[in-house]
Parts: structure tokens; C-alpha cells; sequence
């Protein structure tokens, strides 16, 4: 047994109207309540470790290079 055959061509309204559903969604973001910045709810704040007002996660602090040596 084979495929089953388009029986109609389908209009170009039709096929964009079955396709209106295929788009981004914007993620839930919400402010974190310990340090104030954006975050995905649900997850640890990158920026400062907390979740549900405790710290779980250790934040490293990347430090500058100064080229005031030279």
C-alpha cells in the first residue's frame, strides 16, 4: 500500500491559516525578589543563586584584567 494522494491543491490562505499556531512563545520571565533582575520562573537566579528565598547556588565573580602593568 502506498501514501495516501493530495485530492486538492491547498489555497494559500488555507495553508497560512493552519500555520498561525507555529510561532514563539515569550518565556514566563519574572523579577527575582532577592537581587531585583529577570529571571525564567521556576529556576535559581543566575545572577545571584537564590530560589524560593534561599541560596542554593555559589555565584563565581569574574574578575577584570587592568593593563595599568605595562
Amino acid at each position: 500500500m502506498g501514501a495516501i494522494a493530495q485530492q486538492r491543491r491547498v489555497s494559500k490562505t488555507r495553508k497560512l491559516k493552519r500555520r498561525t499556531h507555529y510561532k514563539l512563545e515569550v518565556p514566563g520571565m519574572v523579577v527575582c525578589p532577592n537581587c531585583g533582575e529577570l529571571k525564567l520562573s521556576h529556576r535559581v537566579c543566575p545572577v545571584c543563586g537564590h530560589y524560593n528565598g534561599k541560596k542554593v547556588k555559589e555565584i563565581k565573580v569574574k574578575e577584570e584584567k587592568t593593563d595599568k602593568e605595562n
